[in-house]
């Protein structure tokens, strides 16, 4: 049960990550829209909005099931031997600060186009 567990939580997570990559080109596609015909600014800008809530909700369901990721992770164990699993964590953490200044740049921008 504990590894259906943590199978279920990654996919939430990675899930999660890629709907918001889908908010955040939404609003770019949006934004692109609006530039070209403005008398659809009423319309477009009201779903921009909704798309950048969606995407903070998704950010939100990303950083839950990352922490729940954190904690299933224990269940497994070392699958990949101590040294690789040494250099596995060593490099999630590096990618994980990465995403995380992405995601942040992410919301800027998205928040720019959807509320100027």
């Amino acid at each position: 049960m504990k590894r259906l567990l943590t199978i279920i939580v990654g996919f939430l997570h990675d899930l999660a990550a890629g709907c918001w990559a889908a908010t955040v080109l939404s609003i770019y596609w949006l934004e692109r829209i609006l530039k070209r015909d403005g008398a659809l600014k009423g319309l477009l800008q009201g779903l921009q909005k909704e798309f950048f809530y969606i995407g903070l909700v998704c950010v939100a369901v990303v950083l839950l099931a990352g922490v729940g990721r954190t904690f299933t992770y224990a269940y497994v164990g070392e699958v990949y031997g101590r040294d690789a699993e040494a250099v596995r964590r060593r490099s999630l953490v590096i990618k994980h600060i990465v995403l995380f200044v992405l995601f942040g740049a992410g919301i800027y921008w998205q928040y720019r186009m959807a509320f100027d």
